[in-house]
């Protein structure tokens, strides 16, 4: 096996613009907070949610270089009010004159090398490729904790004798829904709700009093007879107490649920273009339900078609169905009543069908390159996504919190800085560096729930001389990330020298886990474990660290950062540093490829699980083409990054910053 180093020609190779699927965005994890506050930090998939949720936006970067219209990166972080703008995707016919200015204010960002991503496990040549040209280019099915993928592949209701009709979706107006939703959030001064009874029948105003304890939880309802007409009148059975508990989720009409059946109804969901959090604010919206009463295993990336499975408390299957008939883009099946919910990290993994397309590696290249990442693996690096995407990267922060530097954390979060933000944040910026006042550089900003904005408030609140109180009223888990930030930073280097310095296989002094537990490779014991069995710790007071020159070089690292290996522990606890263990080269399993010709790149080059439930027949390719694509199939285990499988096989940086200067004449 060889062990090959990121060169200078490798950087200007290719021409990926590149996106993980498994790993949480800034704006995700805000919607995250919106979610559920005080969810796990570390999320599984892959999913390191390591850059808080910031004012910050990166306008005009391509997630492709190919014709058509230009994408922001989904990396860019967006403030949490604004998420019902689409994430603010730009039209096209905006970016003339863009290209240039953009790819200027990028020189500012991160490379690889700045994070500690040098090195590659295999020798082949790289080539380059476009990955996600169109979103369905990169489809994600969810490993349950089973070892089942999960596929939409059942749209049929559970029969259950309980379940109203199919009418109660349709016998309300919109009128008579806003009313009742009004009535039900107590948004007028109407204490009940009457509704009459056309073409009275008693199955009828049973469907109608069906309707509404069904969608309005919270709502009761009875029979009255008005001048000789019927009217079913709705009203809140306890007042504001009943709705406090609907709102706090948890069991909204508790005596309507029949107790044989589990009080979860799990489903799979299937999205196109949708983050998780995204998804579940847009179904909770519909179903008029907070969404804290959703469950799921991890979360998933918006550019990218996935599949994955949700639990939802004590909502019907057949309500749920009925979405299908409403939503673009979704699409529920797969139901079934489960006693409980999902938890963050029971998945196994995730499975990964991916189309890079527009390759110029020769059939041979490919041969290679996948036959090393099927037996070899890749270097399980951090992704760039998790160190943030300007000028100031999310390690520094961290950095400064382990170090009690409080000053400089407020520094670093609100100083004006180089590379792409929004014009509101740079004035912000501008305003502090100028006054100090934090008043008067929060009201330059229309958006306050951002880590600025918070930070910002904190100080108007506490004062210049109690930024810790200040800061920590940003959200837990964003306050976190900038620190696990810092764990990755200093993970990413020492896994590079440590395969500089012994290479691919296993030493004396190494790292591997029995259980939880590290213990050491002994001399006699070496040519019992391969290098997929060696750890490396992030570093923390509950870790140790292996026994041979790289412990030396973690040592170095902190110090030259003024930090004490030893003493990993921080006065404010949230902040102490436990550390954990990782893998330094992962092989993903279930690996498959085949190159295709084509010459259409608007075409879909393999069948999504609507497809195949809608009968369409799978894409026949020719045996020639103008253009050629890699589709490759592969499982990872949770907290992996697809991009840097991806980046073994085409052998070249991933970062935004070098993407965006290969793409600059593209943009143009």
């Amino acid at each position: 096996m060889e062990m090959t180093e990121m060169t200078g020609v490798s950087l200007k190779r290719g021409s990926l613009a590149v996106e993980d699927n498994d790993s949480l965005t800034p704006a995700e994890e805000a919607k995250r907070q919106k979610v559920s506050e005080g969810w796990l930090t570390k999320g599984q998939d892959g999913i390191d949610n390591n850059s808080p949720p910031s004012c910050e936006n990166v306008p005009g970067l391509p997630e492709v270089v190919s014709a058509g219209k230009r994408k922001k990166h989904s990396d860019a972080p967006l403030p949490e009010e604004e998420e019902e703008e689409e994430d603010g995707l730009s039209e096209e016919g905006e970016e003339e004159g863009e290209a240039e200015s953009f790819a200027d204010m990028m020189k500012h960002g991160l490379t690889e090398l700045d994070v500690g991503i040098t090195k590659f496990v295999s020798s082949h040549q790289g080539f380059s490729g476009i990955l996600k040209e169109r979103y369905s280019d990169f489809v994600v099915h969810e490993i349950g904790k089973d070892g089942r993928i999960s596929h939409l592949n059942d749209l049929s209701i559970p029969v259950d004798e309980e379940d109203p009709s199919e009418d109660v979706f349709t016998v309300l107006t919109a009128e008579e829904k806003q009313r009742l939703e009004e009535l039900q959030l107590f948004k007028n001064k109407e204490t009940s709700v009457a509704i009459e009874v056309v073409e009275d029948t008693k199955e009828k105003r049973t469907v109608i009093h069906q309707a509404i304890k069904s969608l309005f939880p919270g709502l009761e309802t009875k029979t009255e007879d008005r001048e000789g007409k019927k009217y079913i009148v709705a009203y809140h059975a306890a007042g504001k107490k009943a709705l406090a508990k609907v709102r706090t989720a948890a069991d909204p009409r508790k005596h309507s649920w029949p107790k044989s059946r589990g009080s979860y109804c799990h489903f799979v969901l299937y999205k196109e273009n949708k983050d998780t959090m995204d998804a579940i604010n847009v179904l909770s919206k519909y179903l008029r339900v907070k969404p804290n009463i959703f469950s799921y295993m991890g979360t998933k990336d918006k550019r990218a078609i996935t599949v994955q499975e949700i639990a939802v408390l004590k909502i019907t299957a057949q309500r749920l169905a009925h979405l299908n008939k409403c939503l673009m883009n979704f699409k529920l099946g797969n139901f079934s009543y489960q006693k409980n919910p999902l938890k963050l990290g029971e998945l196994q993994g995730n499975h990964f069908t991916v189309v890079l397309r527009n390759i110029t590696g020769t059939d041979d290249q490919v041969e290679q390159a996948m036959n090393s990442l099927k037996e070899i693996g890749f270097i399980n690096y951090y992704g760039m996504q998790r160190f943030g995407t300007t000028a100031v990267p999310t390690y520094q922060v961290g950095r400064a919190i382990l170090q009690n530097s409080w000053a400089e954390v407020m520094d670093l979060i609100l100083k004006p800085r180089s590379g792409a933000e929004k014009g509101y944040l740079v004035k912000c910026r501008e305003e502090w560096a100028k006054t100090k006042d934090p008043a008067a550089a929060l009201r330059k900003l229309p958006v306050k729930r951002c880590v600025e904005g918070q930070l910002l408030r904190g100080l108007s609140k506490y004062g210049m001389k109690n930024i810790v109180s200040a800061f920590g009223i940003i959200p837990r888990n964003n306050r976190l990330m900038y620190i696990h930030s810092y764990q990755s930073y200093v993970w990413n280097n020492m896994v590079s020298k440590r395969i500089e310095e012994y290479g691919l296989t296993p030493v004396p002094g190494d790292l591997v886990l029995k259980g939880a537990t590290a213990t050491y490779i002994e001399e006699e014991d070496v040519n019992n474990y391969s290098i997929h069995d060696v750890v490396m710790p992030l570093p923390g007071f509950d870790v140790i660290y292996p026994k041979h020159k790289i412990s030396d070089s973690y040592r170095e690292m902190l110090t030259a950062d003024n930090l004490d290996i030893d003493n990993m522990r921080h006065k404010i606890r949230d902040y102490s540093l436990s550390g954990a263990y990782r893998k330094i080269i992962i092989r993903p399993q279930n690996v498959s490829w085949e190159v295709v010709a084509y010459d259409d790149p608007k075409i879909p080059l393999f069948n999504t699980d609507v497809d195949n439930l809608e009968g369409k027949p799978p894409p026949v390719f020719a045996s020639e083409g103008k253009y050629r694509a890699l589709k490759m199939d592969f499982s990872l285990p949770p907290s992996t990054y697809a991009t840097m499988a991806i980046r073994e096989v085409l052998k070249m940086d991933t970062s935004i910053k070098n993407q965006t200067q290969l793409n600059t004449t593209w943009l143009r």
